[in-house]
């Protein structure tokens, strides 16, 4: 199982712009007339080119909407309170929350307030992180963040518990109170 993505991994997803993004997320219908799933993606800005890769990931593979606050023209010029109220609402209005867990987004106060409020509005059902390039696997300073599930991806070689083998792909992986992990297929949480 790898629970930890390095930097570059989905660059053959990268978006080469963000514009669709930034945008205030409304109900989006497909082609087929099928609503997509929108997520809010917390972020550190200095992120874009994971982020980039991400969005790219997610939307190219899954079918889904992604919003980030990067230059969102409607938050104000000078961060303020409105902001706060913003990324709240944009929270609120999305599907599910989640946070590219890097170093720089751990320790932002903005990415850790997201997360609480999200966790808030959506708990555990519809948040996961997704960690690039974290040395801090563990969380260490940061250990609430143990309790949310993470994206991580299985290649076939992996067995459930009964001795079968999981299926390769990426899965939502959530620790049980009895500390056994509990997956969903991507797919199927992004849908839930």
């Amino acid at each position: 199982m790898k629970k930890v993505f390095r930097s570059g991994e989905f660059e053959k997803f990268r978006k080469l712009t963000l514009n669709d993004s930034r945008q205030a997320i409304c109900e989006s219908v497909n082609t087929f007339g099928e609503r997509k799933t929108t997520i809010f993606i917390s972020h550190n800005h200095s992120d874009l080119k994971d982020l980039r890769d991400l969005i790219g990931f997610l939307e190219e593979k899954f079918n889904v909407l992604c919003y980030i606050d990067s230059r969102d023209p409607s938050l104000p010029k000078i961060t303020s309170g409105e902001t706060a109220a913003k990324i709240k609402e944009r929270i609120r209005q999305c599907d599910k929350f989640i946070l590219l867990a890097t170093n720089r987004a751990i320790n932002s106060k903005w990415c850790n307030w997201e997360l609480g409020y999200g966790d808030a509005q959506k708990y555990k059902k519809h948040i996961a992180l997704f960690s690039f390039d974290t040395e801090n696997e563990d969380f260490n300073g940061y250990e609430y963040m143990e309790i949310y599930p993470h994206i991580v991806r299985y290649y076939g070689d992996e067995k459930f518990l009964d001795g079968t083998y999981i299926n390769p792909g990426y899965y939502v992986c959530t620790i049980s109170e009895n500390r056994t992990n509990v997956i969903t297929p991507l797919e199927d949480w992004l849908s839930m």
